[in-house]
């Protein structure tokens, strides 16, 4: 029996038409480098879950290269590596995806940026997506990233970073919390 929607000024509600299973999954066991898992939860500025929030995803496979026309090298990208995933959030506020460590990508001048993940959430309430960063804790090239470089505040850095922790499967697990508003809101960037 259909339920009432909650009461919010805005909408939508992700989780019952965007993602039907799966889509969390960016690899295969053909796909070429360190397989690895990015878990979190998406919270509001009170540290309340947000159960109906929709993150994206969209990240180079292990040689730095992006799966997109963008990028001049995404004909040697693997094939075997999606590098799109979108997750909603469970009751939790829980997100997660199995993909790979991705590569170093250049800027368009040259310079390098240290492996990251490019994040998008939607969520109620929001009329606009909110768009940030997963970096890795275990990553020197951290130091010299310029986006990274970009934030002057280190504590504020730190809501990009993921910590990473070993599973009981043996793979690398990335923990990363994505705060919408608040004290420890994550950073985000212009689209």
């Amino acid at each position: 029996m259909p339920r009432q929607t909650p009461s919010q000024t805005i909408g939508p509600f992700f989780s019952f038409s965007l993602v039907a299973g799966g889509e969390n999954v960016l690899i295969d066991e053909r796909s070429s480098g360190e397989r690895i898992l990015v878990e979190g939860r998406v919270l509001d500025g009170a540290g309340e879950p947000i159960a109906d929030a929709l993150v994206e995803i969209w990240q180079a496979d292990s040689n730095g290269i992006f799966k997109h026309l963008a990028d001049p090298r995404h004909e040697d990208a693997d094939p075997f590596f999606a590098g799109f995933g979108r997750s909603a959030t469970d009751e939790d506020g829980r997100y997660w995806f199995r993909t790979i460590k991705p590569g170093p990508v250049p800027t368009e001048d040259g310079q390098q940026q240290a492996p990251h993940i490019n994040v998008t959430v939607f969520a109620r309430g929001m009329p606009i997506q909110a768009i940030t960063r997963i970096y890795f804790a275990d990553e020197t090239a951290n130091e010299r990233d310029p986006v990274l470089a970009s934030i002057a505040d280190p504590q504020r850095q730190q809501t990009l970073i993921a910590r990473r922790e070993q599973s009981a499967d043996g793979i690398a697990r990335y923990c990363l919390d994505i705060v919408l508003q608040g004290e420890h809101e994550t950073v985000f960037f212009d689209a």
